[in-house]
């Protein structure tokens, strides 16, 4: 009966129980190595572990190091990938710890939030930090490399940007507790949306393939793929963007857009575009540009389809790169109802 109740209790001793025996039993030199290779909150896990272990009998710290080397010597080749990470956590901890470690780990690289906030795309960083308060971002601004939050400030709303710049200049030692609460907040909103936005959805990722189509190739490749699954090929239809979507902006983002057209673009963009577009375009300009456009156009004469289509694919991305710069929003469609 006692070699079952230790048996038991052997059983029921956690992975971090198991890690803090394991480097009891080393010895404090070849711990302290491990020690330094590890994360601080491994090291904390494992130390609260260690601290609160008590009295650990010889035949469970003998059969720990057996069962490790036992092992150690049976693994052969070896393949890590998240789905064996997953598993081997869920062995060990909560299911929402768990969840919280892959996000964190499927995010940017970095051991430490600041590490990974570094990583992350300043376009991707500024249009989230845009509707944060400016002491914020100032505080996050001050941990990133200087270099990195120069390209993020330049991307947000000129106003703001300098406010941020005032609240950096007169920031003095920030205290842990504001710095805690910061990293919890980044971690618990930011980090694990774009972690789970990193895992991207097959049709969204096929959907930008399409998009970077020309005309004829995106007829033939859809028309096949409706043949072999009108479900995949409606789903794609439905995360597209096109330059027909276009239409879904308002006469402010137009008026943006239309500043960081190149001058010799537009008239071969809407050449081959829909009157509705056309008429979008030209009702956000004078009454001068209006005409100015409606001349090139006329003076175009025959154009290739592929000039055309390589005239609306590049406005396409610049609407893409302005929305993702929080300049304009793509997302909305002006013909939905709307409550007041």
């Amino acid at each position: 009966m006692a070699e079952l109740g230790a048996s038991e209790a052997y059983r029921r001793l956690s992975g971090a129980e198991r890690a803090a025996i394991l480097l009891l039993a080393l010895g404090e030199e070849q711990s302290g190595k491990l020690f330094a290779m590890m994360h601080e909150d491994e090291i904390r896990e494992i130390s609260t572990a260690m601290a609160q272990l008590g009295s650990v009998r010889a035949e469970t710290v003998e059969r720990l190091c057996v069962d490790f080397s036992d092992m150690m010597g049976s693994a052969g080749a070896i393949v890590g990938s998240f789905e064996s990470t997953e598993r081997m956590l869920q062995r060990a901890l909560p299911r929402e710890r768990v969840a919280q470690i892959m996000e964190e780990i499927r995010g940017p690289a970095g051991r430490t939030m600041w590490d990974k906030l570094g990583n992350v795309n300043e376009s991707v960083l500024a249009n989230y930090l845009k509707n944060e308060y400016p002491q914020t971002v100032a505080v996050v601004l001050a941990k990133v490399r200087p270099e990195h939050a120069a390209r993020v400030l330049t991307l947000l709303p000129d106003s703001f940007a300098m406010e941020v710049v005032m609240r950096m200049l007169h920031m003095e030692s920030v205290q842990k507790d504001v710095l805690d609460g910061v990293e919890r907040t980044l971690r618990a909103e930011f980090m694990s949306n774009l972690a789970r936005s990193a895992r991207r959805d097959a049709h969204e990722m096929m959907a930008e393939i399409f998009n970077n189509f020309d005309r004829q190739a995106e007829s033939r490749f859809m028309a096949a793929l409706e043949d072999r699954s009108r479900d995949a090929a409606d789903r794609i239809k439905s995360l597209m963007f096109t330059f027909n979507d276009l239409q879904r902006l308002s006469p402010a983002a137009v008026q943006t857009l239309l500043r960081g057209i190149e001058k010799d673009k537009l008239p071969l963009a809407l050449r081959g575009a829909s009157e509705k577009i056309r008429d979008l375009f030209i009702s956000c300009m004078s009454e001068r540009a209006a005409k100015m456009l409606r001349d090139d156009m006329a003076a175009l004469g025959p154009v290739k389809l592929r000039d055309v289509d390589e005239a609306q694919a590049g406005i396409v991305l610049l609407a893409k790169e302005l929305a993702a710069q929080g300049q304009i929003e793509i997302g909305e469609n002006k013909d939905e109802e709307m409550v007041l």
